[in-house]
């Protein structure tokens, strides 16, 4: 480390002058310095990302050029001038706009309106929506997005949501953008239409400040790199002098041998068999066996199928047809209690919605599985619960100040393990595990990798629902490639390529076959 200030080390940025710049800004919250001396500078064009693991300050850096938090020392410069942003609508008239990981519109409202809300152009005292319509398609053709400005927003898919977020964004006429993990919520393709937008508007001249776990998004995204560790400056480096491994050390303090650590626990004993199963959710025909030790890994895009089919195993969505065996028995489970009796956990895609008792600590989280076993008479035995809480945690490496305090306070990280201790006390031995590493930092991930393998050992079985490729196929022993809620095929993690299972997943092979019957004088069939 140094003293703070800004490197600029190898590649010289467009131009000399930054267009934003903080330097040694602090803040602190109670209890916690979130930011302490940390300096950045961002050029215009330039893509600009901020990594560091849950707790570095990415967020409260973010927010304190957007104005939600106001530095206790330091300054921010627009151009070479101090600004002061004493709340978010100051930085925005400097054209901050910031994008963030939970969408800001509203899901019944047009794509036109959500673009305009609070600030429509009036003729009088009428809303002039021919300005508006008007204004959203300049806006929509500037990007090259093909969305209709008319159309309702809670109808659009999830990536469409996310364009139409920038598209909002760059409507304000903004000369900065702060994307916090902007793929989070998007399956395989999606991303890529993503990067190609960032990297129009960087060429437009806009900055972007780009926040991602994704490491491999970073490398791909990004001109240079601002690393964070506990709220202090680590390096800022142009990426092409940067290896992963050397982000990752710089990151969590320590090297990583292999970023996926997979061990191979699988044995030839089925743990569940599912054959022909269908539901009204839009599973058909689905059938696949899991094995002891096993991590079978559903791979396909967003809306595929993936998290339907976890939902027909876990009992929230009713079989139509077909038949579910675990361990050799065959089971039809009318709801989800039925299932974790039977032994069979979920860790949920969206931890905030499905997953934790935001207004409980960590050890009511983890115990609710088998209240049962805290049960004294007809009360509940606060001191098993403390106790067996504060065993579960430390097996999850959960930090000692989520034991005291409510689990909305803690990172998504910690979140996420609290969730996987709560299976693990149920004693579940299939446990389904829905974007297990959405939105974490990377240390988090190890920490549930190696809770994977410490499972796969134990001889508790895992399906795998991940957007993550690269995670899928290296933490798998099979893959599952889901499209339609149908699975077209399974193979072994290690025989799968990326690019195998994004195009069987998103149709690619089959567009390539009809264009090879067309050549050849044969009609496709529908």
């Amino acid at each position: 480390m140094s003293d703070g200030m800004e490197q600029k080390p190898g590649e010289t940025p467009q131009t000399a002058v930054p267009l934003w710049e903080v330097r040694s800004i602090s803040k602190a919250f109670p209890g916690v310095q979130a930011l302490d001396n940390v300096s950045m500078a961002i050029y215009p064009g330039e893509i600009h990302a901020l990594v560091g693991e849950n707790g570095s300050g990415k967020s409260t850096l973010a927010k304190c050029l957007a104005g939600v938090h106001q530095p206790e020392s330091g300054q921010i410069l627009y151009k070479g001038e101090v600004v002061n942003f004493p709340h978010p609508l100051a930085a925005r008239a400097h054209g901050v706009a910031t994008i963030y990981q939970e969408f800001s519109l509203v899901p019944s409202l047009t794509v036109a309106e959500n673009i305009y809300l609070n600030r429509y152009p009036r003729s009088g005292a009428v809303i002039d929506w021919v300005a508006v319509r008007r204004g959203t398609q300049q806006v929509l053709n500037q990007l090259g997005l093909e969305i209709d400005p008319d159309a309702v927003v809670k109808d659009l898919s999830v990536a469409e949501q996310q364009l139409v977020e920038i598209a909002k964004a760059t409507s304000l006429e903004s000369n900065l953008l702060i994307m916090d993990e902007p793929t989070a919520a998007l399956g395989l393709v999606e991303p890529e239409h993503l990067m190609k937008l960032i990297r129009r508007l960087a060429a437009q001249g806009k900055a972007i400040v780009y926040i991602s776990h994704r490491l491999d998004e970073v490398f791909q995204i990004a001109d240079r790199v601002t690393i964070l560790k506990d709220g202090k400056w680590v390096t800022t480096t142009p990426i092409s002098q940067l290896k992963m491994g050397d982000m990752v050390r710089m990151m969590i303090g320590f090297d990583i041998q292999q970023h996926y650590p997979k061990e191979r626990n699988s044995k030839a004993v089925p743990c569940l068999e599912v054959e022909n199963i269908s539901t009204a959710n839009g599973v058909h025909n689905v059938s696949f066996t899991v094995n002891v030790g096993e991590v079978f890994g559903l791979g396909g895009m967003l809306g595929s199928g993936r998290t339907e089919i976890a939902r027909a195993i876990y009992g929230l969505d009713k079989l139509t047809s077909g038949s579910i065996k675990l361990y050799g028995r065959p089971v039809r489970f009318k709801s989800p209690q039925d299932a974790v009796a039977a032994g069979i956990g979920m860790v949920p895609e969206n931890r905030k919605a499905d997953g934790c008792f935001f207004n409980f600590d960590s050890p009511k989280n983890i115990t609710v599985s088998r209240l049962k076993e805290l049960l004294h008479g007809p009360f509940i035995h606060l001191r098993d619960e403390r106790r067996i809480g504060e065993t579960y945690a430390r097996r999850m490496n959960i930090p000692p100040s989520g034991l005291e305090r409510s689990v909305q306070f803690l990172s998504g990280g910690n979140q996420q393990k609290v969730i996987i201790a709560r299976w693990l006390f149920s004693k579940a031995r299939l446990l389904i595990m829905d974007e297990p590493t959405q939105g974490i930092d990377i240390g988090a991930k190890l920490e549930v990798y190696r809770v994977i393998n410490e499972l796969t050992a134990s001889g508790i079985s895992i399906i795998l629902i991940s957007s993550d490729i690269p995670e899928l196929l290296a933490m798998s022993d099979r893959v599952a490639v889901v499209r339609d809620g149908r699975i077209l095929e399974i193979a072994g993690a290690q025989q799968i390529t990326e690019y195998d299972l994004i195009a069987a997943a998103s149709g690619a092979n089959d567009e390539e076959e009809d264009a090879e019957k067309r050549a050849a004088g044969i009609t496709p069939q529908a």
